[in-house]
């Protein structure tokens, strides 16, 4: 039985280095990251771009699956919709799977610390500190398990998504 780990969470909270680590602690493991599927200049979003987008994730995440290789697979993206996580849930071959979908969430206080040191690195734009904050309650609404990254490391998360998830 293979595992895919659906990891969501709004941008800065910390998904992609949880999800390398989750990849390098589990045997048999490929890692995919949604943004890397969002990579272009300029950056659009458009009804086209994004369901291009999602086709690209199904696409690779089906083809993770199939490969006899890999036990763990690992998705990050910010899945703030339960609508997203359901319609790429919707378009992968699962029958040999068990889908972990979780969502790491986070104080605003927590969010805006970490996204401001980003800022200040010159790897994120202002713009998305307020973007970010504004769609932290749209993880609560969401049919996942939810892992409060507020006062632990991305080691220990991942280790508890590991053990309990």
């Amino acid at each position: 039985m293979k595992n895919i780990y659906l990891i969501g969470g709004t941008m800065g909270v910390g998904k992609t280095t949880t999800c390398q680590i989750i990849k390098n602690k589990l045997n048999n493991s490929v890692f995919l990251d949604g943004d890397w599927c969002w990579d272009m200049h300029p950056f659009q979003v458009t009804e086209e771009t994004k369901q291009m987008v999602l086709e690209n994730i199904c696409f690779l995440l089906n083809n993770f699956i199939k490969c006899s290789a890999y036990e763990n697979i690992v998705f990050c993206w910010v899945m703030h919709e339960q609508t997203i996580i359901d319609h790429i849930v919707s378009r992968l071959n699962t029958e040999n799977c068990k889908v972990h979908s979780i969502s790491l969430v986070c104080s605003e206080q927590t969010l805006q610390a970490r996204l401001r040191k980003d800022v200040d690195a010159g790897i994120r734009t202002e713009d998305v500190i307020g973007r970010s904050i504004e769609r932290i309650p749209l993880y609560e609404e969401l049919n996942t398990y939810k892992v409060d990254v507020s006062k632990i490391s991305p080691e220990q998360v991942a280790d508890f998504i590991i053990r309990n998830c």
